[in-house]
């Protein structure tokens, strides 16, 4: 057994970089200030039309708290083209405590997110020996802008979520290799597994142990434990060293949790219909998006601005020279840190950025985005470790030239870079405030951006402003022809001024070429209610019932009330009373159960119809309005 080296002390040359343990509970507590001190206008932040709802605001399951029914829900649906339970029960939790108010929500995720900048920092000075690099590279996690999107967006909690089970897994292998256990082992496992269940952007977790196998930990190779780095920065290896071979027989069980999850990922998101097709995105078109990409991400740590929720993938090859400028870097980069690869943190940094990345690059494309913010939130971290350690390898072969140092020398350019970052942080969580200038703010800085247009137009005409939210439908069109959600507003547009065919030519399309169950629910269910606008019961009723095959399980009432509508009009009043006893248990609404109370009568059973519309006159804002609707739809 060699002699173990002992921590480094903190001489003038490293003394800007290293702190003693007893500071870190300090440190912590600064990290944890900064980030709520940036994020301090998510409070303000509202929920957005931008998957929000989905997830929270028109989502029953989670809106009904943490439940027996909701976790057996959260365990077995793929909603939102995702299997992540875990993230599910979050929410629903959020909804036990605070309702649908979005403050709560915010707040929460914030908290998560200052929790894993103080893991982070925890983890590296554990792993690397080094407090005040580590509490920089926390820092630079914590307050960089790039980082907004994870936090402020509310149905991106799975990201800081499964960043939380990543970094806790992190900890427990370093606590593992010190002394290696079979009970530590499944702690890692188990941590993991919640981490997969949460979001499977961690697939990448068993690469990653390998880098920490290689750097910090130098697990890599045989002879005695704790053996002396070459270079100054190598922390105090405790770790017993293994052979390549054995580490990675190691990682197998993680490696099968990757994969598991990966498979299942791919089902849920095919069956959401998020999954686009190669005749979409061409596998030339996708590898060159996924090269160009590394660099704009690359772009984006050093220089965080124009930052928005979507940036909108290209329907066709980018110019030569964006290749081969973006390929270029890439290579150039990669061969600097293999020539410099006796730094440790070189290859581990630069390899843990491009490895996490992979999945999330667009080879399989999920999705309208060629790249987001959100998926840097792991990434960045090599990044962030490779450029610490530079700036301090740097500060020390000057020392070491002009035998002068300075701890301003590095303090004054740390704090102004944080405080930037920090200030364009805030600024940047100020701009998720409320779905209209969100989605105006992204129009203006993104180009083609028809997925922006079309949640603008959305919005607008929920309230109200159908010849505002027109505009942006057409404005989407044009971007992209074949865009299905814009052809279905227009068609609703269409059909409201009375342009039957027209709509239905809208829905017509959407109905055959969508992909994602609702979206070809809603357009079979829209297409139900055109075709018995014109008389045609027969198609209205065919329609309908495609759109209840589309998603069995979330019968819209709008469909269920058309095919109680036809049901009553062939006389079947029994069927009727089914279809609209359905709808009224989805959506109670007061025309629905005049509906209903109509078809109970028709049947003969007329005293459960006058104690529905004794119910909806003592209980209904507007009893006489409700029977003006209802006796409208049973007259077309």
């Amino acid at each position: 057994m060699g002699k173990r080296q002992e921590a480094p002390h903190a001489s003038l040359a490293d003394e800007s970089f290293y702190a003693p343990g007893r500071h870190r509970a300090l440190f912590s507590l600064l990290l944890v200030a900064a980030v709520i001190v940036c994020y301090a206008p998510a409070a303000h932040n509202g929920f957005l039309n931008y998957d929000d709802d989905a997830y929270v605001t028109n989502n029953p399951h989670v809106r009904a708290g943490f439940t027996w029914a909701t976790v057996k829900w959260a365990f077995t649906t793929y909603d939102a083209a995702n299997y992540h339970p875990v993230t599910w029960l979050s929410h629903a939790l959020d909804c036990r405590l605070f309702g649908v108010n979005p403050a709560g929500h915010h707040e929460v995720s914030v908290l998560l997110h200052a929790a894993n900048a103080v893991l982070l920092f925890l983890l590296l000075a554990r792993a690397f020996g080094y407090t005040w690099r580590s509490l920089f590279i926390a820092a630079l996690f914590a307050v960089h802008p790039v980082n907004v999107e994870s936090v402020a967006w509310t149905a991106e909690r799975k990201n800081v979520l499964s960043m939380l089970f990543f970094l806790l897994a992190m900890h427990a292998y370093v606590w593992y290799t010190r002394r290696p256990r079979m009970g530590r082992y499944a702690v890692i496992v188990l941590v993991f597994a919640l981490a997969l269940l949460s979001k499977p952007q961690v697939i990448t977790f068993p690469f990653l142990l390998l880098l920490f196998d290689y750097w910090p930990l130098r697990r890599v190779g045989e002879g005695d434990e704790g053996v002396p780095a070459p270079l100054q920065g190598w922390p105090n290896v405790r770790s017993p060293r293994r052979s390549l071979g054995w580490l990675v027989l190691e990682k197998v069980p993680f490696l099968i949790l990757s994969i598991a999850s990966a498979v299942i990922t791919i089902k849920a998101q095919k069956a959401g219909g998020a999954v686009q097709s190669l005749t979409q995105y061409s596998p030339l078109l996708r590898s060159e998006t996924a090269v160009i990409a590394y660099a704009r991400y690359l772009g984006k740590a050093l220089w965080p601005a124009r930052l928005v929720a979507l940036y909108p993938h290209p329907t066709r090859l980018y110019p030569l020279w964006q290749v081969g400028a973006a390929l270029g870097l890439l290579v150039l980069i990669t061969a600097a840190v293999f020539y410099f690869r006796g730094r440790g943190y070189a290859l581990f940094g630069w390899f843990w950025f491009l490895g996490v990345l992979v999945p999330m690059l667009g080879l399989v494309q999920v999705g309208a985005q060629a790249m987001a913010d959100r998926y840097a939130y792991i990434p960045f971290i090599g990044l962030f470790v490779m450029m610490t350690w530079l700036a301090a390898d740097s500060v020390a072969a000057y020392r070491k030239r002009t035998r002068r140092f300075s701890i301003l020398t590095v303090a004054v350019p740390a704090i102004f870079c944080l405080a930037t970052l920090g200030f364009h942080t805030y600024r940047q969580v100020s701009y998720w405030h409320d779905t209209q200038s969100f989605w105006e703010r992204t129009i203006a800085l993104t180009e083609n951006n028809y997925v922006a247009h079309d949640s603008l137009g959305e919005y607008l005409a929920r309230r109200g402003d159908m010849e505002g939210a027109v505009v942006h439908f057409r404005a989407a069109l044009a971007i992209r022809p074949d865009d299905l959600p814009a052809n279905l507003n227009l068609g609703t547009y269409y059909h409201g001024h009375g342009n039957l065919r027209a709509a239905i030519e809208r829905y017509q399309m959407v109905a055959v070429y969508a992909g994602d169950p609702g979206l070809r629910a809603t357009a079979y269910g829209n297409l139900g209610s055109a075709y018995r606008s014109l008389g045609d019961p027969g198609r209205a009723k065919q329609s309908f019932e495609e759109a209840i095959k589309a998603q069995p399980e979330h019968a819209m009432p709008m469909v269920l009330i058309g095919l109680g509508l036809i049901a009553e009009s062939n006389g079947d009043f029994a069927e009727a009373v089914r279809d609209y006893s359905r709808a009224m248990a989805a959506e109670p609404t007061d025309v629905g159960y005049l509906l209903l109370a109509q078809a109970l009568e028709d049947e003969g059973r007329n005293d459960e119809a006058s104690a529905i519309r004794e119910r909806v006159s003592r209980l209904s804002s507007d009893p006489e309005g409700a029977k003006r609707q209802a006796e409208a739809l049973r007259g077309k």
